[in-house]
């Protein structure tokens, strides 16, 4: 999300002189020990914090064939200014442990925008999402679908890689080779961001929206469509938005600074819906918008909704199993 540009920027160079730079971490064999808890989150992200073109341990081993137990590869989509490395450090080697087929990409470096003219800290997700569907999102897929000869794969998204991924599975084929869709902070009505969306909706009553979309893509040209009100949320949402051959788990938390209201990504109810509040399960879960996805509580969610038939009691104090 834009606010994650905020910051984002003047830390790369605070990073860059204190010796952090891009670069993979190095080869760690399975099982892989996921770093759970605030000091381990820290030691872990740090080195990582600005290699946006790296991947997490146990992913993209293109030789892994799916189980009987796991058949479908699963792919994780980051969210805007992260990459795989920074978004799915814990997620990743959780599921490589729990015998999942896993793999990730980093999408949309946009060249047109300041944020993707910065060389090796060029930031993810700021390309047109309709672009990264059709010529990056969808060319992967079918290369895991290639690779591992399954039909369908499962999607993990977080924030921006919650919605990009809807205007494949909408408009380009998607949903014939989706199965699930796991979903953390997602924001399918859009964001009102604190009221920034009905300014927005006011100045391009005015006529000003060529002027606006000029402005906002000298930094991004995804930002404007996390809007609620925006061409690409009416777009997603105008037919099925949901199909039913799709089983969708959402995730969200109260503490959501970005996704506004964060009742955004409460999907309405049907038979292939599962919603979840962390807080209703664990109100002291005071997770938010970014480090839901280091979140453990989150980590339990997600490995009962990819193997419903196996889900385990949500233990609010404790670690995603096969944690390493």
């Amino acid at each position: 999300m834009r606010s994650l540009n905020l910051w984002l920027t003047p830390l790369l160079a605070v990073l860059a002189v204190l010796g952090y730079g891009p670069g993979r971490a190095a080869a760690e064999p399975p099982p892989f020990h996921v770093p759970w808890g605030p000091v381990e989150n820290l030691a872990a992200i740090l080195p990582n914090v600005v290699d946006f073109r790296g991947t997490p341990p146990g992913t993209n081993d293109w030789s892994c064939k799916p189980t009987a137990a796991h058949p479908e590869p699963v792919v994780l989509v980051s969210g805007t200014s992260a990459g795989p490395s920074q978004n799915y450090r814990y997620i990743a080697p959780l599921l490589a442990n729990n015998g999942y087929c896993v793999f990730t990409l980093t999408y949309g470096i946009d060249p047109n925008t300041v944020t993707g003219m910065l060389g090796g800290l060029a930031l993810p997700g700021n390309a047109d999402m309709r672009a990264v569907a059709a010529g990056e999102f969808a060319p992967f897929i079918d290369r895991v679908l290639a690779a591992t000869g399954a039909a369908k794969v499962d999607l993990i998204g977080h924030s921006q890689g919650t919605i990009m991924p809807r205007w494949y599975i909408q408009f380009l084929g998607g949903a014939e080779k989706v199965a699930k869709s796991v979903n953390l902070a997602p924001l399918w009505d859009g964001t009102t961001l604190y009221g920034l969306s009905a300014l927005l909706d006011a100045m391009k009553a005015a006529g000003l929206a060529p002027l606006l979309s000029t402005v906002a893509g000298v930094f991004s040209h995804s930002v404007l469509d996390f809007f609620r009100g925006s061409d690409f949320m009416n777009a997603v949402n105008a037919n099925d938005p949901f199909p039913a051959s799709i089983e969708y788990t959402d995730i969200v938390t109260r503490y959501d600074e970005a996704v506004v209201p964060y009742t955004s990504g409460i999907a309405p109810p049907g038979p292939n819906i599962t919603n979840i509040v962390l807080q209703d399960a664990c109100p002291n879960d005071f997770s938010e918008h970014l480090f839901l996805a280091a979140d453990p509580i989150a980590g339990q969610y997600i490995l009962n909704a990819l193997d419903p038939e196996n889900a385990q009691p949500i233990d609010c104090t404790g670690i995603p199993r096969n944690s390493g």
